[in-house]
């Protein structure tokens, strides 16, 4: 996936373009929010959860990513200079491939952010249940692939799995 986006592009602009390339991949956009104050994110059809890693993550094994039956694929994109909160997760694990970069990337097993980590494209990071992290909007647009891990197969991870521990938005 290759994604040209200029400095001057609009949120909106930034957003079709997106769309745009994750349609030409012919994956289904079962979601879609451009409203989170740092960016927003478009939700893949979990039918087509092997395709994505084939597509994103192709040095990784289907079995290694599969934890459960369940795998929920995202595109999350990330405003310049805007984080997302920092947060961990009790249900699920989550590995990003950054598509577009660079971003910054914050983890740590406590509650005290880690150092700032810089991803470029194509770099890869896993973050397992609990371990806090934060995905950083560094100087422009990014675009990460993100991969919901699910550990309870009888309780998927949703947007209420997120116990966030510092939030820029008041959330």
């Amino acid at each position: 996936m290759s994604i040209q986006i200029s400095d001057t592009d609009s949120k909106a602009d930034v957003f079709e373009k997106v769309r745009s390339e994750i349609e030409k991949h012919n994956f289904t956009i079962i979601n879609e929010d451009q409203t989170r104050p740092w960016g927003g994110f478009f939700v893949i059809d979990e039918d087509q959860a092997n395709e994505f890693i084939k597509t994103f993550f192709s040095h990784l094994k289907l079995d290694e990513v599969q934890i459960t039956n369940k795998l929920s694929p995202k595109i999350l994109v990330v405003a310049p200079e805007r984080r997302l909160s920092w947060q961990y997760h009790f249900r699920r694990s989550e590995i990003w491939k950054v598509v577009k970069g660079p971003v910054g990337v914050k983890i740590s097993d406590t509650d005290v952010e880690g150092e700032l980590k810089t991803l470029h494209d194509q770099d890869f990071i896993k973050m397992e249940i609990g371990e806090r992290h934060r995905l950083i909007g560094l100087d422009s647009w990014g675009v990460i692939a993100e991969i919901w891990q699910h550990t309870d197969q009888n309780n998927p991870s949703d947007e209420e799995d997120i116990v966030r521990l510092q939030d820029d938005f008041g959330r």
